[in-house]
């Protein structure tokens, strides 16, 4: 079984509910980014999302956008990823969802990237600006070789297009919270429990919220209603603030930590 799936099946069995944390692969270095999949495993991260740095990332926020510049000016490549996702399944099973923009993966290649991603150990693929009706070869590529694909859904999303995104993704369902692009928020959307109610009407997948998530209180509000809660700017920020430092490691994963608590008590 995939390992998202798997995941999944054993939080609904457990009764609790998932935490995805995302984090932009080489950034401060793609060794560091190798220690903090190791070490989210065992803070309590049910599926990590690496965010392969591209040049144009229309949809996050100033906080991933200076992550993914960082990265990018250590030369990191998609292929880059895919090495550090090796070296991370050498002591981990965390399943790992890669968080991309479809021009990387064009660039590699949509036949050679399925098969290369899933003896890299991927698990699935949240592509961010590619639509469900221009993927279909794409989606059978990535089934053919056990790799799911995560479609996104968001709060403008009509009706009969959030039904169809919702049959068409595999591994869980994200829901955007918020209009916008990635970032911090004081609060959690009051529409974030009809609409996630709304998606599961259409579907058996999971649902994942994420976008403006920062705090073990709005984890906690969120996993009321949804299977899956996903932090990235926070995570994102806290490696920025201690970029430099020796322990940066054990500071970004002691925050996570707290993030995850809600989930784990």
């Amino acid at each position: 079984m995939n390992r998202i799936d798997a995941r999944f099946e054993q939080l609904r069995r457990d009764g609790r509910k998932g935490f995805v944390a995302f984090i932009t692969a080489g950034d401060p270095t793609l060794a560091m980014t190798i220690e903090l999949a190791k070490t989210f495993d065992r803070a309590g991260v049910d599926v990590l999302e690496l965010g392969v740095p591209f040049s144009d990332p229309l949809a996050d926020g100033v906080v991933n956008q200076r992550a993914a510049e960082r990265a990018l000016r250590n030369n990191v490549s998609l292929g880059d990823v895919l090495d550090a996702v090796r070296a991370i399944r050498t002591t981990s099973e965390v399943p790992i969802v890669l968080f991309t923009y479809i021009n990387p993966v064009m660039r590699f290649g949509l036949e050679a990237f399925p098969k290369a991603a899933r003896e890299a150990g991927v698990d699935g693929i949240l592509a961010l600006d590619y639509p469900p009706e221009e993927s279909a070869a794409f989606r059978a590529a990535l089934d053919e070789h056990g790799l799911r694909m995560v479609q996104l859904i968001a709060p403008t999303t009509p009706p009969d297009r959030m039904r169809m995104l919702a049959e068409a993704s595999t591994g869980f369902i994200y829901y955007v919270s918020r209009t916008g692009v990635t970032g911090m928020r004081s609060a959690v959307e009051e529409s974030v429990r009809p609409m996630v109610e709304r998606i599961k009407s259409y579907s058996d997948t999971p649902v994942a919220v994420g976008f403006g998530i920062s705090t073990p209180e709005q984890v906690a509000q969120v996993a009321q209603c949804a299977d899956g809660v996903v932090v990235g700017s926070a995570i994102v920020q806290r490696v920025e603030d201690n970029a430099g430092r020796r322990d940066l490691v054990e500071r970004v994963t002691a925050f996570v930590e707290e993030l995850t608590a809600p989930l784990r008590r």
